[in-house]
């Protein structure tokens, strides 16, 4: 896994299609829907692990820079 398309299809691939038209709002809830999947056991930590840093990684990006 190494971009947010790798984490659409992981999400996909067990029926979660998350578009709100908020970006940092959809990133929030695939936050939410890959820790469910992590607890619920279906990733290993490793995918676990790098999903949520791809998702916090865009986020930062996302969020305006205070001057």
């Amino acid at each position: 896994m190494k971009s947010m398309i790798d984490i659409y299809d992981l999400l996909k691939r067990y029926g979660t299609f998350i578009y709100t038209g908020d970006r940092i709002g959809d990133l929030v809830l695939m936050e939410d829907e890959i820790r469910e999947l992590y607890k619920s056991q279906v990733l290993d930590v490793k995918d676990f692990q790098t999903a949520i840093l791809i998702l916090r990684q865009e986020a930062t990006k996302l969020k305006p820079k205070n001057k």
